[in-house]
This record gives structure tokens, C-alpha cells and sequence, in this order.
């Protein structure tokens, strides 16, 4: 296998190489860190539905789909990626996605551990350190090869994180800036800044090449040759563009931000009778929490919104019509135009 060590990058270049070894079928790994900040989304995002794009341009942050999926992030240099490319015959491919995470997940485990962070897998596709997530990851087929990208979070910028994404007030945005902050981890949180600087971005590229080498076998290492740089600006071409970018586009009722796996933060929109319907929740590990109802319409008495929020605190989304209904039954509550299956609609789909 071909292992392509190059440290910092010009922002295109650290999701471009990917693409194009993917295209040419080329087996490797690829150690790359953007030399600028970008926000990049996943395949089967709307990036004007995910992504604030008049602050991005405004503030010279370029955004990028990939064609491997996930969520939309915010991305710079103290984010060292690693990026696997496996042709899909591959016999070392495990079947089963939590196989195949758990298998490549562990050279980035094993690294942590080498630091003195504690890092476990969580299944189905993270890394955690005391239930924080520690490393973003995904993974995609392009042209013949299963293409698995992650990360090292040596540090991380939790208010441009939530500043780039496109939200329906700043209150939803402080949420998802105190959530994100509460279940994402780095390594200078972990380590402390004097024992995190300690450790170069050369020092943990060499560990990741170290640890995936004993797990694949010994890496050529490669640099950027005249095929390979022909085969990425042929994708610039196409990748690079607005048309690229803004397609495909999806019409979404709210909003939902995966933090990790496990929590989301959520906000649903719905259009009852008498009034629009807000629910601002997370889902931790299915259930939900945090609750806040809001919306344009009226309700007698006023105490009765905050009692619904703690009928359905720590419900999954299964539970919720049979407690709302259970709710109702029991309370003295009238909300004009906003009936029953309203509230089901936006809390629970249906």
C-alpha cells in the first residue's frame, strides 16, 4: 500500500487527494491537514438547508461536498486527518459496518492510548474518551474502492463549529454550541495544553502511519505524482463548483445536528391551525431531553406548556404519542387550532 505523509495541505488538496485515489483505485492511506479553515457537508446533504453560506462567504470560509456521507463540519489545521482507501475486493474488509468500523478504528484507538487518553469504541462508528467524542469519521465507495476518512481532534473551535451551520434562531444555536462543547473532546482538553503541545503534527502522523502499518502491512510512501495531481484537478473541475455544491437540495421541516453517536440536538417545525409548532430537543441515546416548546399560538393556562415538556422528558420517539395522549386525557389544557395530532406531527412524525 502507498502512503501519501504530507502534513499540511492547501484546504482543496486535503479532500481532493482522497477523491482522486479513490478514482484511480490506488490502495493507500493519506495524512493531510488543511493549511485554511473550510466547512464541508456530506454527500447527501442540502448545503444551503445545512450551512450558513452568506457567513461562510462573508468570512472567506470555503464549503465543500464530499462524496462520502456524515454531516456538515467545520475543519482546519488542528484537525489531522487520515483518510483510507481500500479497493472493495479487498479480502481485509470485514463484513458488517460496526466490523468495519471497529477493525479500522483501532490504529486511531491505539493512538490515543499511546497519548494517555483513554479512548474506546462506540459503536456504531465512534471514538470516545469518558463518553465524548474524540474523532469524526465516514465512509463511501468511490470508483472501485471503500474510502474511510476520520481524524485526530488535537484542538477544536466549538463557536465557528456553530456559528457556519445555518439555524432557525440563535437561541437553537447556543444549544447546539453547549452540546456540541459538552460531548466533543480533544486532545489539549484531555492532555492540558503544555502535555498536548508536546506531540507535533509530524510526531502523530507518524504514530497513525505506525499503528494502521501494523494492522494493513508496510506502506510505500508516496508523494504527490504528475497522475495523481492530473486525476485531482480533473475533480476540481467538477468539484469545485457552485453547481457541485448546491446539488442535490432537499426541502427539510427543522433541523437536526448529530453531536456523536448517541445525541442529537433537533428542532422540529410544523404548521398547526392555530399556529406555527417549535420543538427544541436533544435525543440522547434514543430519549428525549431538554425539551422546549414554543410557537405563535395560545395556550390556557400558561403552565400548561412547561407540564407537557415534562410529560415527554425521557421518552424515545416510539413512547411519545401514547404519553401526549396520556397527557391530554389527564390534563386541564386548551390550546386553540393545536389539537392532538398536531403535537404528534411535529414530536413524533406522525
Amino acid at each position: 500500500m502507498q502512503l501519501y505523509n504530507l502534513g499540511k495541505v492547501p484546504w482543496s488538496t486535503s479532500q481532493l487527494i482522497y477523491h482522486a485515489l479513490g478514482q484511480l483505485g490506488r490502495e493507500a492511506l493519506s495524512l493531510v491537514s488543511p493549511a485554511s479553515p473550510y466547512v464541508c457537508v456530506g454527500y447527501h446533504q442540502d448545503a444551503d438547508q445545512e450551512v450558513d453560506l452568506a457567513f461562510c462567504r462573508a468570512s472567506d470560509i470555503p464549503v465543500f461536498r464530499r462524496e462520502v456521507g456524515g454531516g456538515a463540519v467545520y475543519l482546519d489545521g488542528d484537525q489531522l486527518f487520515f483518510q483510507l482507501i481500500l479497493r472493495r475486493d479487498n479480502p481485509a474488509l470485514p463484513a458488517g459496518r460496526e466490523a468495519f468500523y471497529r477493525k479500522f478504528l483501532q490504529p486511531i484507538i491505539n493512538v490515543y492510548r499511546r497519548l494517555g487518553i483513554p479512548a474506546e469504541f462506540k459503536p456504531i462508528n465512534d471514538v470516545v474518551v469518558e463518553g465524548r467524542k474524540i474523532s469524526g469519521t465516514g465512509v463511501g465507495e468511490i470508483g472501485d474502492c471503500v474510502v474511510f476518512v476520520g481524524n485526530l481532534i488535537v484542538d477544536f473551535n466549538y463557536e465557528m463549529m456553530s456559528r457556519v451551520l445555518k439555524v432557525p434562531d440563535e437561541k437553537f444555536r447556543d444549544k447546539i454550541h453547549k452540546t456540541i462543547r459538552a460531548n466533543l473532546s480533544t486532545i489539549r482538553r484531555e492532555l492540558g495544553l503544555e502535555a498536548a503541545n508536546g506531540w507535533d503534527e509530524p510526531a502523530l502522523n507518524a504514530l497513525m502511519a505506525e499503528e494502521f502499518s501494523d494492522l494493513l502491512g508496510r506502506f510505500e510512501l508516496r508523494g504527490l505524482d504528475e497522475e495523481l495531481v492530473a486525476a485531482m484537478d480533473r475533480l476540481a473541475g467538477r468539484m469545485l463548483t457552485e453547481d457541485w455544491l448546491l446539488h442535490p437540495r432537499r426541502i427539510i421541516d427543522g433541523r437536526e445536528v448529530k453531536v456523536r453517536a448517541g445525541v442529537k440536538v433537533v428542532q422540529r417545525v410544523y404548521k398547526a391551525p392555530g399556529g406555527l409548532i417549535r420543538a427544541d430537543f436533544e435525543l440522547r441515546e434514543g430519549r428525549v431531553a431538554d425539551l422546549a416548546l414554543s410557537g405563535d399560538f395560545f395556550v390556557f393556562p400558561k403552565e400548561g406548556l412547561g407540564q407537557m415538556e415534562a410529560a415527554l422528558e425521557g421518552k424515545t420517539p416510539e413512547e411519545i404519542p401514547a404519553a401526549l395522549s396520556a397527557f391530554f386525557d389527564q390534563a386541564a389544557i386548551e390550546i386553540p387550532g393545536v389539537g392532538l395530532d398536531d403535537w404528534r406531527a411535529v414530536l413524533a412524525g406522525s
